[in-house]
């Protein structure tokens, strides 16, 4: 049997999110967004268009929500829960405050409708090729729902724990990426100072990480405690202590040199070892 989805919410990664869903046989998909375009890109694609949200949840067992943030989250459940039958699911995939997912749960429970965060990690191109990560928090019953729906828009469908889990996963996994972004920024201050070209180096870095993982390569153990000297990721990490402090030692000298200012290359220098587990050396 096909699943009757509807998902609100048609803007960058929202409509190309959608288009997987109108393109699989096994949902029948109901859409709607305030901008006429994107709706009728998704009617000629073979989804059936809601004239509102109350009028889309009438006719969906699971509802997507992508919209922009908290406040249009809470009121676009508002109006699906005026008009919501017992059973149906609301998959919040918007970027919300920790919070948030817990008391959107509380409130539709009191209708009876389920509520999963389910954020998405993987931008426009994995929403368009069906490759997003999906991060979900919820009741094991309310993912079971979700889930035949979420398989046809990401590749990997993860359930993080109970309501609001999905959330802090892509929290955290986002403090990674905008964090590696300044990082960035600071590296090209100080390739440039130094003469080189940023669009080669931009080059390097995507070529190596594609092969390497990216910061994502260190993050194979359970717990961030301390290493016991007779635990195998000790030696590895060892290995990326010692690389790491003496690059990070050479960059922060011809950073000096250049007169480039580079804090975070200085924090990762005291940081790295005791992030990892392992003490740091003594400078």
């Amino acid at each position: 049997m096909s699943t009757r989805v509807g998902f609100i919410g048609l803007g960058n990664i929202g409509k190309p999110m959608a288009l997987r869903l109108a393109s699989s046989s096994e949902v029948q998909l109901t859409v709607y967004d305030v901008a006429p375009d994107p709706v009728a890109e998704l009617e000629r694609a073979g989804a059936r268009a809601a004239t509102s949200v109350a009028a889309l949840a009438a006719k969906a067992d699971v509802i997507c929500v992508m919209v922009r943030d908290d406040d249009q989250v809470r009121d676009v459940l508002g109006e699906i829960l005026g008009v919501s039958g017992d059973g149906q699911t609301v998959v919040i995939h918007s970027t919300v405050g920790p919070d948030t997912p817990g008391q959107l749960a509380d409130t539709a429970g009191r209708h009876g409708v389920k509520v999963v965060d389910a954020p998405v990690s993987g931008g426009a191109m994995g929403a368009a090729d069906g490759t997003l990560a999906i991060m979900v928090g919820g009741s094991d019953e309310a993912f079971a729902a979700a889930r035949p729906a979420l398989e046809v828009m990401g590749s990997l469908v993860t359930h993080a724990g109970p309501i609001g889990a999905g959330t802090k996963l892509k929290l955290a996994r986002n403090l990674m990426h905008f964090v590696a972004f300044t990082a960035a920024t600071e590296a090209q201050r100080l390739a440039e100072a130094a003469g080189l070209d940023l669009v080669e180096l931009g080059k390097v870095v995507r070529h190596t990480d594609a092969i390497t993982g990216g910061p994502g390569a260190i993050m194979h153990r359970a717990t961030t405690a301390p290493i016991a000297q007779d635990d195998f990721w000790y030696g590895v990490f060892g290995h990326v202590l010692a690389l790491g402090e003496k690059d990070l030692t050479f960059a922060i000298d011809l950073a000096d040199e250049l007169d480039v200012d580079v804090p975070l290359a200085r924090l990762a220098l005291d940081r790295l070892g005791p992030g990892l587990g392992l003490p740091s050396k003594e400078k």
